[in-house]
């Protein structure tokens, strides 16, 4: 399969690295960046086949996919539409939709919606997924082979559900960030030096992750089994319980999937 990138950023960076890795070779991947900069860090790092323009270079492969930011992706879509016959094309812009995303692409409907994340970049990322009714079912073939170089995917029947996974997996690598940053915080309060506290932090974090995808227990079941009746972590959670921790990350996430549709609205109305 021949894949030509539009946008030479960290995602396409991750998609492009994890390709090379199972085996597609460089002389079937295309990046096009106008940011000379970042095109030639790509070229560098990777020896693909590169330009600074759309143009119709873009006959010659099978799938395209659109790496850019989200503002600018309207004006790369009107750009590519020319040269679209039967490609598949991809995007990993947050927040557009596909009915504007094929507005743009001149009524072009081969078109897939992907979401990833960050751990993506180490080849342990969450990609959902959704599809027009024009992709068929080689088409979704190619969108798995593609995004699941950089971990697992997961299909949605519905768009809609987009929101959802931008305020799940998309937005949340930073709350565990941020849940690390705060343990990270405590250790050093009670003593441990700054080294000590990220190393018991994010390694908690890595193992119980781990512990959760291997287990088949439920994760409440997980925790129960941690907590001792009057022991250290009954107290810890007594406290978070308290101060509604777990109330508050769920507002948080629902905020942030709202804020998801709100920037699909005005993307799709510029």
């Amino acid at each position: 399969m021949k894949i030509a990138f539009i946008g030479g950023g960290n995602m396409a960076v991750a998609l492009i690295g994890g390709l090379i890795r199972h085996g597609i070779s460089q002389s079937d991947l295309y990046v096009i960046d106008v940011n000379e900069d970042a095109r030639h860090r790509v070229v560098n790092q990777f020896a693909v086949t590169s330009s600074a323009i759309i143009d119709a270079a873009l006959a010659r492969y099978d799938a395209v996919v659109l790496a850019v930011k989200p503002q600018a992706l309207k004006v790369v879509a009107q750009a590519l539409a020319p040269h679209l016959d039967t490609q598949l094309v991809i995007s990993i812009a947050a927040g557009v939709r596909l009915g504007d995303l094929c507005q743009w692409l001149g009524g072009y409907r081969r078109v897939v919606r992907a979401m990833p994340n960050t751990p993506a970049l180490v080849g342990m990322g969450m990609t959902a997924l959704a599809a027009t009714d024009a992709v068929d079912a080689s088409g979704r073939q190619a969108a798995e082979e593609i995004v699941s170089v950089a971990g697992a995917h997961l299909w949605l029947d519905d768009e809609s559900g987009l929101d959802a996974v931008t305020a799940i997996s998309g937005s949340g690598p930073a709350y565990v960030f941020y849940f690390i940053e705060a343990l990270q915080d405590a250790a050093r309060r009670l003593g441990l030096s700054e080294k000590q506290s990220a190393t018991l932090a994010v390694a908690t974090f890595r193992g119980a992750a781990q512990l959760a995808v291997e287990s088949a227990e439920p994760i409440s079941v997980l925790r129960e089994r941690v907590t001792s009746k009057g022991g250290t972590t009954a107290a810890a959670l007594n406290a978070f319980d308290v101060q509604h921790v777990k109330e508050a990350i769920v507002n948080g996430a629902l905020a942030a999937a709202a804020r998801a549709s709100q920037i699909g609205d005005d993307l799709g109305a510029q």
